[in-house]
């Protein structure tokens, strides 16, 4: 990744304290114990509660044991310490909102519609898209990182206690701009939602080395389902719209925990998207390590994602897909955005408003594509064979109809 990406100067300044003052862990170090005690004496609250997962302290324990042994640069540990205290002291403002109001517990999370799909399918702006649809409500970031903030919180304040973790990420290396938009402004995925269950895919998407750690599907839906009745509260009458391409990998996790959920299934040539996972997991680890281990990503990438959408065509092909499920192919997205929409829509027996398509087209005319530069790469450029990939995943672009694109930069 040094051959690929600059850091900025003071990234890579403040990276150098570790060799100054013997390594990273000496700058910053990440203890849980003491984050546990720092979210405690910081909120004044003690009960973490317990939201249907007893058993997250002993799984915190690993992931800070895991992240100890990984070789996180000093920004690293800083952006990875700061999540953890954030993440402990949510659990402790969300405790105390469900005990100050237990109603929230018998809130229903109502069919939400889930847009996954392959990493540079088109997941992102459909999700940005569907937002716009005056039925749905999406996860907006900063309400999910603050989901019970403290009394007195204003939303501007909000805000911008967001932007640590949400700006920040292009500002320790910008070209991540251009590959995924983070602001505190915008809906943000579940992987994102769910950091606090100490559970999920956050954590494995930023570390190399998991140690004892592991995840725990039931847990983090757990969380998730807790964290959207907490933010639902009083407001239950718009359905969620949610996003993670990792879901592809879990649909059967997805449906029993919401067995009414519905499915926006985007698509693309694997031989666009399949180096874009790579590139996109690779940047995530440069963020914050020196060392990203290219040769395992591509072939590990290759192997998970190619069985995921085999899996996903098999099962549309014999009708045992476990959710009802639309359609969006990135090359008609990006020629009529309305009407690869209301196609989806159409799968799925609902229309599109004149009203959400109005804010669709005033949406795209305000966010061309490449507004933060392109992300140019081939798919040899993150160690695929474009006419391999082709010919092995050709059950999943015939049964989907997705088009051939153009093997190029940009």
């Amino acid at each position: 990744m040094h051959e690929r990406y600059a850091r900025p100067a003071l990234v890579r300044r403040l990276n150098v304290m570790a060799a100054a003052c013997g390594d990273a862990s000496a700058v910053v170090p990440i203890d849980g114990d003491e984050l546990v005690a720092l979210a405690v004496s910081g909120t004044g609250i003690s009960d973490f509660g317990d939201f249907g997962d007893g058993n997250w302290r002993d799984r915190l324990r690993c992931l800070v044991a895991a992240i100890n042994e990984s070789d996180l640069t000093v920004v690293g540990r800083l952006m990875t310490r700061q999540e953890l205290l954030r993440c402990l002291r949510t659990r402790l403002f969300m405790a105390e909102s469900w005990r100050r109001d237990p109603g929230i517990a018998g809130e229903v999370v109502r069919a939400p519609l889930v847009v996954t799909g392959p990493a540079r399918s088109g997941t992102t702006i459909t999700f940005e898209l569907l937002s716009l649809d005056p039925q749905l409500r999406s996860p907006r970031a900063a309400d999910v990182l603050h989901p019970a903030p403290p009394p007195g919180i204003t939303d501007a304040e909000r805000l911008a206690m967001t932007e640590c973790e949400q700006e920040l990420w292009s500002d320790v290396q910008p070209e991540f701009a251009a590959i995924h938009e983070l602001r505190s402004d915008l809906p943000v995925e579940c992987v994102t939602i769910n950091a606090p269950s100490f559970a999920g895919s956050h954590w494995p998407m930023i570390l190399r080395q998991l140690g004892d750690w592991s995840p725990d599907v039931v847990a983090d839906f757990a969380w998730h389902r807790a964290l959207l009745k907490t933010l639902q509260r009083g407001d239950a009458r718009r359905r969620w719209l949610l996003k993670t391409p990792g879901y592809l990998l879990m649909l059967d996790s997805l449906a029993e925990a919401y067995p009414d959920a519905e499915l926006i299934l985007t698509h693309r040539d694997p031989v666009r998207t399949m180096p874009s996972t790579v590139s996109t997991t690779a940047m995530v680890q440069w963020l914050r390590s020196d060392h990203v281990d290219l040769a395992l990503l591509s072939p590990m990438i290759g192997m998970v994602f190619s069985a995921a959408l085999l899996d996903v065509a098999r099962r549309r092909r014999d009708g045992s897909l476990p959710l009802s499920s639309g359609d969006v192919r990135f090359t008609e997205l990006l020629a009529d955005p309305v009407a690869a929409i209301r196609a989806a829509y159409s799968q799925l027996g609902r229309e599109v408003s004149d009203e959400h398509a109005r804010a669709m087209r005033g949406y795209v005319a305000a966010k061309p594509q490449g507004k933060f530069g392109r992300h140019d790469y081939t798919a040899a450029d993150w160690g695929f064979d474009a006419t391999l990939l082709r010919r092995e995943l050709e059950a999943y672009t015939t049964t989907f109809a997705v088009a051939v694109e153009e093997e190029r930069h940009g």
